[in-house]
């Protein structure tokens, strides 16, 4: 299985666009082995064309590749890559929600913006535990649920205010 991923990973650069979509279906059915491999060349690899079928990838594995993808989120500094990997946990949809708040608690600035991003594309399925972390006593982390709130437009908003309106009903 090993070398069917590497070879899989390899064909992700093919300039044939049908052996590319051919390895992302095979890597997508390989789960959770051909995860850290798959970040692995997607850090070194520079090309966005081959960065962006590792991240459908990824984001069709789905959970396995979740919390491997926040660690090496948060030991990079690659804006690219960053944009990347935060756009395949923002397509893996509410499972993805609770990981990217609990690493949004102790993100560098510059990477809340990508975490609150793949919020974002999670879209109505994030607003509620959004609302609660809007709630939360730690500023960060209140700061951070408002920008992502805001940033999801008018159902967003409405959560925020929502969590507002709950917050001045508490004594």
């Amino acid at each position: 299985m090993k070398m069917e991923i590497s070879r899989d990973i390899k064909a992700l650069a093919d300039p044939d666009r049908n052996i590319r979509i051919k390895a992302v279906k095979s890597l997508s059915a390989s789960g959770q082995p051909a995860v850290e491999p798959l970040i692995r060349a997607m850090e070194r690899e520079g090309s966005k064309d081959f960065r962006w079928y590792a991240a459908v990838t990824l984001a069709r594995i789905g959970q396995p590749a979740i919390e491997p993808l926040i660690t090496a989120l948060k030991g990079t500094q690659d804006t690219e890559f960053r944009r990347y990997a935060s756009a395949a946990l923002g397509h893996m949809g509410g499972e993805a929600v609770d990981p990217l708040l609990l690493a949004m608690k102790s993100a560098d600035p510059s990477l809340r913006g990508f975490l609150s991003a793949a919020l974002c594309r999670i879209g109505p399925a994030a607003i509620e535990r959004l609302k609660e972390a809007y709630a939360s006593h730690d500023p960060d982390l209140r700061e951070c649920a408002s920008l992502t709130l805001w940033g999801m437009g008018e159902p967003g908003v409405i959560g925020m205010m929502q969590a507002l309106e709950r917050e001045e009903e508490e004594p």
